[in-house]
């Protein structure tokens, strides 16, 4: 029997690192929200998904007014966004059922495929727990903070330690995993080492799941700071 197919679309932050008081999963590029464009990236990839959309309390209301004049007519789950990204899953996963595919997306990744998405999900259908990476390109440094030149931030290097560039990837979402072992998951106390859906699914240890990680696309950012938001502006507009 096929499993059902559920959106947990994660938008309960505030977003201060981006500045002003608009909450960037609101900030517009092209006329749309940022959230709008990561939703229609997935309702074009899965016709029949179910959406959850997590969001403040004091912004529920604000995004019903946005769907009203854009005519967004998918249906959503409104759940209110938690203390933390952990709390805020948690929520929306009292929504989902067991049996069901559960794909969890930061609303803020508005640059995915629709390619993408699809073969996430079609790998979701044999394999319980997916997670899209990308290799680090970057040379890594092992540094700790030092003195400041005015507003310079000074650090300095770990005498031994370094960074094995080849063996580290960068997460990305959306994660998607079979909802009893995402669900179980969640039912694990919070801890601050918890940054995403892979790291509570890891917790589980030998009563968890093996995570498959298979490649995922370069332009897939998440929008964080007001530059984010001009390379996403120019990606889009492309």
């Amino acid at each position: 029997m096929e499993r059902k197919k559920y959106l947990i679309m994660v938008a309960g932050g505030n977003g201060t690192r981006m500045g002003g008081k608009l909450p960037k999963q609101f900030m517009e590029i092209s006329g749309k929200a940022i959230l709008h464009h990561a939703l229609d990236k997935f309702v074009a990839a899965v016709p029949d998904l179910n959406i959850i959309v997590v969001l403040p309390d004091e912004w529920r209301q604000a995004w019903k007014d946005y769907c009203y004049r854009h005519s967004l007519i998918y249906r959503q789950v409104l759940v209110s966004g938690g203390i933390t990204r952990f709390h805020s899953v948690k929520n929306a996963l009292e929504k989902v059922p067991d049996g069901a595919v559960a794909a969890v997306h930061d609303g803020v990744r508005p640059l995915l495929s629709v390619d993408l998405i699809r073969r996430l999900f079609a790998m979701a259908e044999t394999m319980p727990a997916i997670v899209p990476a990308v290799p680090v390109v970057d040379t890594l440094k092992v540094l700790v903070r030092s003195e400041s030149a005015g507003n310079t931030r000074l650090y300095e290097s770990v005498p031994g330690e370094t960074a094995d560039r080849s063996r580290l990837f960068g997460a990305q979402t959306p994660q998607i995993f079979w909802s009893e072992i995402l669900k179980k998951a969640y039912t694990m106390p919070y801890s601050t080492s918890f940054t995403d859906d892979a790291s509570v699914v890891d917790s589980l240890g030998e009563d968890g799941v093996k995570i498959i990680y298979p490649e995922g696309e370069k332009y897939n950012i998440k929008i964080t700071t007001p530059d984010d938001l001009l390379i996403a502006e120019a990606l889009l507009q492309k």
